[in-house]
């Protein structure tokens, strides 16, 4: 049976049930086998914290409710290894290649490879480049909610994406 790695935004609306896409994302979940794998990274739990720190959730009872909800519903964290470099390399390499300009070819950062707002234009920012790179390297199927589906179409046939929230 194949797992899934939610992204951030699919376990915020999990979490948060006045959210529009909270009764899409729950009747999805609600769906799947039993003992089917939901897995989340190491990236997104810190760009959680990164959302904790910088906006407004300054409600420290919120802020545990949140932790105990991503501790009891998603225990298995995926960390960066060694090994996710070569998914991330990869990943990387065929944005470079297909999105890099011709003459000079000396922008490495996804957000410069066609113009100053790439990042935004492609809809890939480098978090979601180690998300897919976890998701190829343990054959997960990727559960987001934002441009990230681009990032398949654009350099890999590797990487399964679906839309729960849809």
């Amino acid at each position: 049976m194949r797992g899934y790695l939610l992204d951030t935004n699919i376990i915020s609306y999990w979490f948060n049930p006045g959210a529009p896409e909270n009764r899409k994302v729950v009747a999805h979940i609600g769906g799947l086998d039993a003992g089917t794998p939901l897995r989340m990274s190491a990236v997104t739990l810190g760009e959680i914290e990164y959302g904790h720190r910088v906006v407004s959730m300054t409600d420290s009872s919120k802020q545990a409710q949140f932790n105990r909800f991503v501790q009891t519903q998603l225990p298995d964290v995926l960390d960066v290894r060694r090994t996710t470099r070569i998914y991330y390399g990869q990943i990387r390499a065929r944005l470079f290649e297909k999105f890099s300009p011709q003459h000079g070819r000396k922008a490495l950062r996804p957000e410069q490879l066609v113009d100053p707002v790439t990042g935004k234009t492609l809809g890939v920012q480098e978090n979601d480049i180690w998300i897919a790179a976890q998701a190829v390297e343990y054959n997960l199927v990727l559960v987001t909610h934002d441009r990230m589906m681009r990032l398949r179409e654009m350099v890999s046939n590797t990487l399964d994406i679906e839309d729960w929230a849809a």
